[in-house]
Protein backbone atom coordinates (compact mmCIF):
# COMPACT_ATOMS: atom_id res chain seq x y z
CA UNK A 1 0.00 0.00 0.00
CA UNK A 2 1.39 3.42 -0.81
CA UNK A 3 2.02 5.78 2.11
CA UNK A 4 -0.59 8.38 0.65
CA UNK A 5 -3.33 5.51 0.67
CA UNK A 6 -1.97 4.64 4.24
CA UNK A 7 -2.58 8.11 5.20
CA UNK A 8 -6.07 8.22 4.00
CA UNK A 9 -6.96 4.78 5.62
CA UNK A 10 -5.47 6.05 8.96
CA UNK A 11 -8.05 9.21 9.04
CA UNK A 12 -10.26 7.03 7.95
CA UNK A 13 -9.80 4.80 10.80
CA UNK A 14 -9.93 7.71 13.22
CA UNK A 15 -13.40 8.39 11.98
CA UNK A 16 -14.70 5.06 12.64
CA UNK A 17 -12.95 5.16 16.19
CA UNK A 18 -15.02 8.74 16.68
CA UNK A 19 -17.87 7.52 15.42
CA UNK A 20 -17.86 4.10 17.36
CA UNK A 21 -17.55 6.47 20.60
CA UNK A 22 -20.44 8.12 19.63
CA UNK A 23 -22.38 4.57 19.17
CA UNK A 24 -21.04 3.54 23.04
CA UNK A 25 -22.57 6.61 24.12
CA UNK A 26 -25.88 5.90 22.29
CA UNK A 27 -25.90 2.38 23.69
CA UNK A 28 -25.65 3.87 27.14
CA UNK A 29 -28.99 6.03 26.79
CA UNK A 30 -30.42 2.35 24.98
CA UNK A 31 -29.00 0.47 28.14
CA UNK A 32 -30.73 2.60 30.39
CA UNK A 33 -34.60 2.67 28.72
CA UNK A 34 -34.38 -1.24 28.30
CA UNK A 35 -33.42 -1.27 32.27
CA UNK A 36 -36.26 1.53 33.14
CA UNK A 37 -38.62 -1.07 30.76
CA UNK A 38 -37.54 -4.42 32.71
CA UNK A 39 -38.46 -2.44 35.83
CA UNK A 40 -42.15 -2.20 34.25
CA UNK A 41 -42.32 -6.06 33.44
CA UNK A 42 -43.49 -8.06 36.40
CA UNK A 43 -42.96 -11.63 35.04
CA UNK A 44 -40.52 -13.31 32.93
CA UNK A 45 -41.96 -14.46 29.84
CA UNK A 46 -42.88 -10.11 29.64
CA UNK A 47 -39.09 -10.32 28.23
CA UNK A 48 -39.68 -11.31 24.85
CA UNK A 49 -42.79 -9.95 22.47
CA UNK A 50 -42.61 -11.00 19.48
CA UNK A 51 -45.17 -8.59 17.92
CA UNK A 52 -42.79 -5.98 18.70
CA UNK A 53 -39.38 -7.19 17.62
CA UNK A 54 -41.44 -7.92 14.20
CA UNK A 55 -42.30 -4.51 14.18
CA UNK A 56 -38.90 -2.96 15.25
CA UNK A 57 -37.28 -5.02 12.53
CA UNK A 58 -39.46 -3.71 9.72
CA UNK A 59 -39.76 -0.62 10.93
CA UNK A 60 -35.73 -0.40 10.58
CA UNK A 61 -35.94 -1.94 7.25
CA UNK A 62 -38.17 0.87 5.80
CA UNK A 63 -35.81 3.43 7.59
CA UNK A 64 -32.72 1.77 6.21
CA UNK A 65 -34.45 1.37 2.44
CA UNK A 66 -35.31 4.92 2.74
CA UNK A 67 -31.95 6.65 3.59
CA UNK A 68 -29.83 4.62 1.11
CA UNK A 69 -28.35 1.73 3.73
CA UNK A 70 -28.41 -2.18 2.68
CA UNK A 71 -31.49 -3.16 5.26
CA UNK A 72 -29.36 -6.73 5.29
CA UNK A 73 -26.56 -5.14 7.30
CA UNK A 74 -29.31 -3.18 9.55
CA UNK A 75 -31.32 -5.97 9.98
CA UNK A 76 -28.74 -7.86 11.56
CA UNK A 77 -27.74 -5.16 13.38
CA UNK A 78 -31.10 -4.58 15.14
CA UNK A 79 -31.42 -8.51 15.19
CA UNK A 80 -28.26 -8.70 17.07
CA UNK A 81 -28.82 -5.99 19.26
CA UNK A 82 -32.79 -6.94 20.22
CA UNK A 83 -31.38 -10.42 21.32
CA UNK A 84 -28.59 -9.00 23.27
CA UNK A 85 -31.04 -6.62 25.61
CA UNK A 86 -33.37 -9.99 25.59
CA UNK A 87 -30.36 -11.80 27.38
CA UNK A 88 -29.33 -8.39 29.41
CA UNK A 89 -33.30 -8.59 30.14
CA UNK A 90 -33.19 -12.57 31.47
CA UNK A 91 -30.30 -11.95 33.42
CA UNK A 92 -31.22 -8.90 35.36
CA UNK A 93 -34.89 -9.70 35.84
CA UNK A 94 -34.98 -11.17 39.16
CA UNK A 95 -32.44 -8.29 40.17
CA UNK A 96 -34.49 -5.66 39.71
CA UNK A 97 -35.21 -3.44 42.87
Amino acid sequence: MSPLKKQKLSKIRKELDNLDDILIKIIKKRTNLVKRVLEIKEKKNQIVDQKRINLILKNIKKKSIKNKIDPKITHKIWKNMIFAYIDFERRNFNKKK
